[in-house]
């Protein structure tokens, strides 16, 4: 899209030092468009916002800014969308403070569809990864677009399940749209702005300072119908975007774990106060009053050694090591390592540190 005069406008005032996104809305509620709002005096502008503020809107030279975003949507994946827009997405007006603008990398019209945000442990076990991936899937399948933060860990196979269903999946970043954090992440984002979409209202350049995360929460939630925290300690950040999930008037979900795992005692206590305890996807699709998922979960994998099979009734829910595994399947020690091996090529368990395995339930 071209940068015409009303959206150099925006972009000026968005940039504008001090200019923050409710002083901005109460400007341009008084005095009409940003183009209205830039032609007015300085006197004007200062019963609105005060004196410092009303200098930096006259004064500040948004050139660079300008060129940089011209040179930014002569790709065609990207695109800006003011307040004005008629694509604005309606979930994001109904919250406390709407973003002026948003830069978009990929699909615009996936923040005006029907979403869930699935939020999580960066250092999620892998039982929550596979559930994480595994929800998103069958969401995804069923219309709901999954909206998550890039992060690594659960919003990682958030966004890999999202994009493998048939709605695609939403990254909102900490940064600017032409940054990718985590840098790992680096070909997920690719496979976003190609399939689903990446969306910021941070400025182009924008880097991952701490203070921006907590901010995008907030638009996390505010795309969608409701919030699944998958995992989460205590102290996750993930809380957070379950807390604003709330205030916003979205349903807030969690699934449980087990008593002993640090990263169930944030959903637990999500739980405790009100968030809806759910163990399939099916039960988050009946409270939305969403259709059934349009394809059938995929069957499990099938042990055709008896071995292997005596070896995974061993595991029971929790993470145990190898001399628990030889007591519960009277299998030598000898012929586990072989067998552990062949089943983590099934992806029906995974190694964790300290020299545990886990069975993957899917």
């Amino acid at each position: 899209m071209p940068l015409d005069a009303d959206l150099s406008a925006w972009l000026r005032l968005s940039l504008t030092p001090g200019l923050g996104g409710e002083a901005l809305r109460r400007l341009l509620l008084a005095l009409g468009g940003p183009g209205q709002v830039l032609a007015a005096r300085r006197a004007e502008l200062a019963k609105y916002v005060g004196e410092t503020v009303a200098a930096s809107i006259r004064d500040y030279d948004a050139a660079p800014a300008l060129s940089t975003a011209g040179a930014w949507l002569e790709e065609a994946a990207n695109d800006i969308i003011t307040l004005a827009d008629t694509r604005y997405p309606r979930q994001l007006l109904e919250i406390p403070d709407p973003p002026p603008l948003l830069y978009v990398k990929g699909r615009v019209e996936l923040l005006s569809r029907p979403a869930l945000a699935i939020v999580g442990s960066r250092n999620a076990t892998a039982q929550g990864l596979a559930n994480a991936e595994a929800f998103a899937r069958t969401l995804s399948d069923a219309g709901l677009t999954v909206v998550s933060g890039l992060a690594l860990g659960v919003d990682t196979a958030a966004h890999r399940g999202g994009l493998a269903g048939s709605a695609s999946s939403v990254a909102v970043l900490g940064t600017g749209a032409d940054i990718v954090y985590p840098a790992r992440n680096r070909a997920l984002a690719h496979e976003l702005a190609a399939g689903g979409a990446l969306v910021s209202e941070f400025p182009l350049g924008m880097k991952p300072l701490a203070g921006n995360f907590p901010r995008r929460n907030r638009l996390i939630s505010g795309l969608a119908l409701g919030c699944l925290v998958v995992e989460a300690a205590a102290d996750s950040g993930s809380l957070i975007t379950a807390r604003l999930a709330a205030e916003q008037g979205r349903e807030v979900f969690a699934i449980p774990g087990s008593i002993h795992s640090p990263l169930a005692k944030g959903s637990h206590a999500l739980i405790k106060q009100g968030a809806k305890l759910v163990e399939s996807a099916r039960d988050i699709l009946e409270d939305l009053r969403m259709g059934a998922p349009s394809a059938p979960a995929p069957a499990p994998a099938v042990v055709t050694d008896p071995r292997a099979q005596r070896l995974l009734d061993a595991f029971g829910h929790e993470p145990c090591d190898l001399d628990t595994l030889a007591a519960r399947s009277e299998l030598p020690v000898a012929e586990i390592g072989a067998l552990l091996t062949q089943l983590e090529l099934d992806g029906l368990i995974a190694t964790l540190p300290g020299g545990l395995v886990q069975r993957l339930h899917r």
